[in-house]
């Protein structure tokens, strides 16, 4: 039985009340990325009124064979929608979130999950984070964006890029240290967001993050490839990060 990190499976072990246990079971070692397990159960009649099950015991090894690549977006307006719909034609599984549902909707973005709640309630309501997660906030406002680096900080990520100029994420920065953020962690988000192909549009600036999260993910030369920012920085990020990633598993 395959079990994906919605939930949804392929295959059965059996159904019931073991198939749910090991369901619950597998979900936990995808999103703590902790090793292969044994499931040990006894199957007693009582536990379905003696109709279904038919009594013994059960082993069952549970394992995680690999994580789906996949990009989750911090915004659906017209960048995040952009940016869902490269990502989804790139191969990658797409999760977009928006606090508002008019915007994160399977009409407005069919290109995958959406989640539309209070930021607060994300992670409950359907956002799911691991190392082969490449995360990308773009929501509709500075301070919004800023809310969601913080509560991103100490999830497990491939990437995490953050959209805006220079003031912006000057801005963004210092508010966030202000409240305690670490710079450690700020440091390692790719900032500005994509690769420095001079993208104007909504659809560019996607091609860019999607180019980006590309090269992060097979290992090419990201210092090389973010060259120019360090270049144009100039005082205000002398020592301009490249970004935060991970191999993926």
């Amino acid at each position: 039985m395959w079990v994906r990190l919605d939930g949804s499976i392929a295959g059965t072990v059996g159904g019931g009340p073991l198939e749910y246990a090991v369901t619950g079971k597998a979900l936990e070692l995808l999103r703590s990325g902790s090793g292969p397990v044994l499931h040990k159960a006894v199957l007693r009649n009582e536990e379905s009124g003696g109709e279904t099950v038919c009594g013994g015991e059960s082993v069952i090894l549970i394992e995680p064979l690999g994580r789906e690549a996949e990009v989750v977006v911090f915004g659906a307006g017209h960048v995040g929608k952009a940016v869902a719909r490269a990502a989804y034609y790139a191969g990658f599984r797409v999760i977009v979130w928006d606090e508002r549902e008019e915007f994160a909707n399977p009409e407005s973005v069919p290109w995958g999950k959406t989640v539309a709640s209070p930021l607060d309630k994300a992670f409950d309501d359907g956002v799911r984070l691991n190392k082969s997660s490449y995360v990308v906030v773009v929501t509709r406002e500075h301070s919004l964006d800023t809310e969601v680096v913080r509560i991103l900080e100490g999830k497990p990520m491939a990437y995490l890029g953050l959209i805006g100029s220079r003031k912006k994420i000057s801005y963004v920065r210092d508010s966030l240290i202000k409240q305690g953020v670490s710079r450690e962690y700020l440091d390692r988000i790719f900032q500005p967001v994509g690769l420095p192909v001079r993208a104007e549009t909504p659809e560019e600036i996607a091609v860019s993050i999607l180019a980006e999260i590309i090269a992060v993910r097979r290992g090419a030369d990201i210092a090389s490839l973010r060259s120019s920012y360090s270049r144009e920085a100039g005082p205000l990020f002398p020592d301009l990060p490249i970004g935060i990633s991970g191999n993926e598993e």
